[in-house]
């Protein structure tokens, strides 16, 4: 059966860092010299981020920028520290500010939808920044009206491609029955790190937060844009070219050198064969949703495909104006392609660690 979405909301914080914010930021965060300031003029010139949006509030970034401590907030660092706030402070913030970003996402899924809320059998949340229970799920039952008896799932530290990870539970538990609310929500900068490690200044320059919601329901129909088919794969050899760990001073993002030319070498047959298996290869592909892990990542997916020029341009567009938000992100590319009326077929891949490949086939 396929997936059909009735509603698609997307939802971002208040607070916003613009390039030279993000900068001032990082130089604060990072402690750098002025050598190493440099280095950090380079990386976050790099991301491919004119903007992004994050949950900790303007009193601290203003903090952060001038050099005062007029917020008082945890996340402020002090002369010597390493690693920043400790993880369970970091999960006191998420479980505080995760569930208003997730309502207001899911709140426009349904508006739009035109479902009501005690019309939902099925909820599926996702996320990978934070574990909290009674957590985001429970919260948005008694915030929207969801029945008391809807059946909950949690999709958990499935990384960057974890609302693909969601679209497929969500496409199972429709062909069971009823409306599904589907709802992602990352708080990534709860856990900025303290240090100048290089992985760790290129995810500080990268990772936004966010929260996306759909509306869904399961169709034999052939409307546009409804999910036909997921796909996933787990690339050889590739265990720490990407992790995410839980660590003492919050939760630890490698990102190896080596992504790009893993995605480079194994994307390609990879993927050749799940298309196959749809009855399809990759010049029948009309749009592509490429989750935008940095410009790397998108220049290394184009290269590895043969795409045509401009094929990633959205999602290189909601980089620059959101950064990376994790799992949200493939959501906010997907509400710009249906807004668009995009022509299908159209293929949504994105990378976690592992290093694992998901896709997901709309027609």
């Amino acid at each position: 059966m396929n997936f059909e979405i009735l509603g698609l909301g997307t939802a971002v914080p208040a607070t916003l860092l613009d390039a030279g914010i993000s900068l001032a930021v990082a130089r604060s965060l990072s402690q750098a010299s002025p050598e190493q300031g440099t280095w950090l003029e380079d990386v976050v010139a790099g991301s491919g981020i004119k903007s992004r949006r994050i949950v900790l509030g303007n009193d601290l970034v203003n903090d952060l920028c001038y050099g005062t401590r007029a917020s008082g907030s945890p996340f402020l660092p002090t002369e010597g520290e390493v690693g920043g706030p400790s993880t369970g402070e970091r999960l006191r913030h998420y479980a505080r500010l995760a569930w208003p970003l997730a309502l207001e996402a899911a709140s426009n899924a349904l508006r739009q939808s035109g479902i009501k809320p005690e019309d939902i059998v099925h909820l599926v949340t996702v996320s990978c920044t934070g574990f909290a229970a009674p957590g985001v799920d429970c919260r948005l039952i008694e915030e929207l009206g969801l029945s008391r008896s809807v059946n909950r799932t949690n999709v958990g530290f499935m990384g960057c491609h974890g609302a693909l990870n969601g679209l497929r539970v969500a496409r199972g538990l429709a062909a069971t029955g009823g409306a599904v609310l589907l709802v992602a929500v990352e708080l990534c900068s709860v856990h900025y790190h303290y240090d100048m490690d290089p992985g760790q200044l290129i995810a500080n320059a990268l990772f936004a937060d966010g929260a996306a919601a759909i509306v869904g329901r399961s169709a034999d129909h052939s409307n546009d844009w409804q999910l036909v088919g997921n796909g996933g794969c787990i690339v050889p050899d590739s265990a720490a070219a990407m992790t995410w760990i839980v660590g003492d001073s919050g939760f630890e993002m490698t990102l190896g050198r080596q992504v790009p030319g893993l995605i480079g070498r194994y994307l390609g047959p990879w993927l050749r064969e799940w298309l196959e298996r749809q009855g399809l290869s990759i010049t029948d592909i009309a749009t592509w949703a490429v989750h935008p892990g940095g410009p790397r990542i998108l220049d290394a997916v184009e290269q590895a495909l043969a795409l045509p020029e401009q094929s990633l341009a959205v999602s290189r567009a909601v980089l620059a104006e959101h950064g990376n938000m994790s799992s949200p992100t493939l959501l906010f590319i997907l509400e710009k392609l249906m807004a668009a009326k995009a022509p299908t077929p159209c293929v949504m891949l994105g990378f976690g660690p592992g290093l694992a490949v998901e896709a997901a086939l709309f027609r």
